[in-house]
């Protein structure tokens, strides 16, 4: 049973303990820099455990998930209705739009093993028909607030240092330290994605469904390996 149960969650299991030896590493390398800053200003160094919850810290981890979320939340929206034609990331060309009950296999096209809302009508099969979208969404949102609210300390503790006034939240949000930190990651997520749509049209990966079959023509759209 254990041997199953990773087998069939592997791809989940192994993103995860990625993400956590990643954030580890994250941790123990900020940290140092961190410590080499308050040296070189004539401070103290910290712990661990304080720095892992300073304002820098969490300004650093936020800023990497809002625009991670931003970028699925776009590609699960804008793929609805936009093509790219040859890509897999992309649905075929005729088939834009929210597509009929039936090929989403909602209300009575549902099958037994359908999950029980869309099966339902009105707000229940709306919520499931769109919780992929509003749940990315609202992580985006949240990271982005965690972002500003870190970032704006985290810049507070330099002006302060620096012997300047501190700002407001609002304050901050036009400031070109909050833009620069948000926009060399949101840059660097749209170029990804479109690059991912681009190069699949042109470029294989056997056994990917992130991939056309390896034989399938460069035309050939909405098609997985």
């Amino acid at each position: 049973m254990t041997r199953r149960f990773l087998r069939e969650n592997s791809l989940g299991l192994v993103f995860g303990l990625l993400f956590l030896f990643t954030l580890l590493g994250q941790a123990v390398a900020g940290h140092a820099v961190f410590n080499d800053q308050q040296v070189a200003d004539g401070l103290g160094p910290v712990s661990m455990g304080r720095y892992l919850t300073s304002a820098d810290f969490m300004v650093d981890v936020a800023e990497n998930w809002q625009s991670e979320y931003l970028q699925f939340f776009l590609f699960i929206m804008l793929t609805v209705w936009l093509v790219q034609k040859g890509s897999p990331e992309s649905k075929k060309l005729d088939e834009t739009g929210l597509e009929s009950d039936e090929r989403q296999k909602v209300g009575p096209y549902a099958k037994d093993d359908s999950p029980a809302w869309a099966k339902a009508d009105g707000l229940r099969r709306v919520l499931l028909s769109n919780s992929l979208g509003l749940v990315m969404g609202g992580i985006f949102v949240l990271s982005w607030l965690a972002q500003s609210v870190a970032g704006v300390s985290a810049f507070n503790e330099r002006q302060l240092s620096e012997r300047q006034e501190p700002v407001s939240w609002a304050g901050y949000l036009v400031e070109p330290d909050f833009w620069n930190r948000t926009l060399q990651n949101w840059q660097s997520e749209f170029l990804a994605v479109a690059s991912m749509a681009v190069l699949s049209i042109y470029l294989r990966q056997r056994g990917s469904p992130e991939s056309k079959p390896v034989g399938s023509a460069h035309t050939s759209t909405g098609v997985e390996g």
